[in-house]
């Protein structure tokens, strides 16, 4: 597990998540099977088991490696760099997840029915 020496410029616990959902796939009206919170600029992306991956892409266009599970009772880090857990030493400015009423996958009334098919 990777852990920063000094202040780590990777993650800023001041900055609040984007929004409740995936950025990308709410502008485009897709969705999502599970949420990922960037640890530098709060933007929140959809997972690589979702469709559309925004959250990895998030670290390939802007190089913020670290992300926080956005899902309510998860509460670790990821390194995309490392390719391991992160342990930043603080956590991230609340919400720590999307509200808990909100399904998953979501959200709610965009999510297809045979969504498990898809994901597989």
């Amino acid at each position: 597990m990777s852990r920063g020496a000094g202040p780590d410029l990777r993650v800023d616990p001041e900055v609040p998540p984007s929004g409740p959902g995936c950025a990308e796939c709410e502008a485009a009206d897709g969705w999502w099977f599970h949420l990922r919170r960037c640890a530098r600029c709060g933007h929140v992306g959809c997972c690589d088991d979702s469709p559309a991956r925004h959250a990895t892409a998030h670290y390939r266009a802007t190089g913020h490696p670290v992300i926080r599970s956005y899902e309510p009772g998860e509460d670790w880090f990821w390194d995309y760099a490392a390719d391991e857990l992160y342990e930043p030493g603080t956590d991230l400015a609340p919400p720590l997840a999307h509200p808990a009423d909100q399904p998953v996958p979501g959200p709610a009334g965009r999510v297809p029915p045979d969504w498990a098919r898809i994901l597989r």
